[in-house]
């Protein structure tokens, strides 16, 4: 049994403590506000730029999971001394640091998205989460610190809510037999990473030494747009065919005014306006996990949010 240390608790932290603890291992997850302690698992509440703390936290871990992510418009400043204060903790304590990250750092691209495209994003999100990484690496380079990054395309399936483009805005819709409006292009082909299969390959590759240095895609199931996604979701659901239309700039910009979520999809729009498509072949020849089957990723995302709709009434 070893102890981890997870910092974050949102979707994919969440899942990620809890994989850890189902395996046996302790886990200390580390948040602002903390949460009451659950099976295999203790909250500590600390601001996780706070590397003092933060260091003090992880004494003894073998691994840091970086899950964590500052509200979404607060990005560009509150990244940078989150990421600094991570690889300070990696460094004084020998943990392996193992980030989350995501494809924003490749910009837009023709083609499937590989590991070894260049992090040239002219966004600021994309070039906030490329300086994270970026940064982890040099100093991986030069010895001081163990750090490995696994990229996720779109969260999508249980324990996926707001955040995601198939969850919040979607589910409750077609679980109700109503239309969807999707961002950008609904036909355009569209990578979806399960969320177990992020939790599964960030375990693996902690342990997994040859992994550390670089980056890896999480194996994900082929590419299918918004619309053939909610197709299979709606007949999962079995309320018959539920339309999908695309959502206007128009519009979306509208509802930014209300809304600091919706303005900043603005930025990352062209993901689906055009194909976004991830090529995880390099993590599936050199590891053992692989994507979900979409029709039990579909199945376990439906009855997920059928049993929170009804708790929630």
């Amino acid at each position: 049994m070893s102890l981890y240390v997870v910092v974050g608790f949102g979707p994919a932290g969440a899942a990620t403590a809890r994989l850890l603890a189902e395996q046996g291992h302790a886990v200390r997850v580390v948040t602002t506000s903390g949460r009451a302690p659950e099976p295999g698992i203790e909250h500590v509440a600390l601001d996780a730029t706070d590397s003092t703390r933060l260091i003090a936290a992880a004494r003894g871990a073998a691994a840091i999971f970086s899950c964590a992510a500052p509200p979404y418009h607060r990005w560009a400043r509150q990244w940078p001394p989150l990421a600094t204060s991570l690889c300070a903790a990696a460094e004084a304590t020998g943990a392996v640091l193992v980030m989350l990250g995501n494809l924003y750092g490749y910009g837009p691209v023709d083609g499937p998205m590989t590991e070894d495209l260049p992090l040239s994003a002219t966004t600021t999100k994309g070039r906030v989460r490329a300086a994270a990484w970026q940064q982890a690496r040099e100093l991986h380079e030069q010895g001081r610190i163990k750090a490995v990054e696994v990229r996720a395309s779109d969260f999508f399936g249980p324990g996926v809510t707001d955040s995601g483009h198939l969850a919040g805005r979607v589910m409750p819709r077609v679980l109700g037999g109503k239309p969807v409006s999707a961002l950008g292009d609904p036909d355009a082909p569209h990578s979806w990473s399960y969320l177990p299969d992020v939790a599964r390959a960030l375990v693996e590759v902690a342990g997994e030494e040859r992994a550390w240095g670089r980056a890896w895609h999480v194996p994900t199931e082929p590419a299918r747009s918004t619309r053939q996604m909610v197709d299979r979701l709606a007949a999962q659901s079995g309320t018959g065919p539920v339309a999908v239309r695309g959502l206007p700039p128009a519009v979306l910009a509208a509802l930014g005014l209300v809304s600091p979520l919706i303005r900043e999809l603005k930025e990352i729009r062209y993901q689906f306006d055009r194909p976004f498509v991830l090529d995880a072949s390099a993590y599936e020849a050199a590891f053992s996990v692989r994507a979900t089957p979409v029709d039990q990723q579909v199945k376990a995302t439906v009855d997920w949010w059928r049993e929170r709709l009804a708790d929630t009434g």
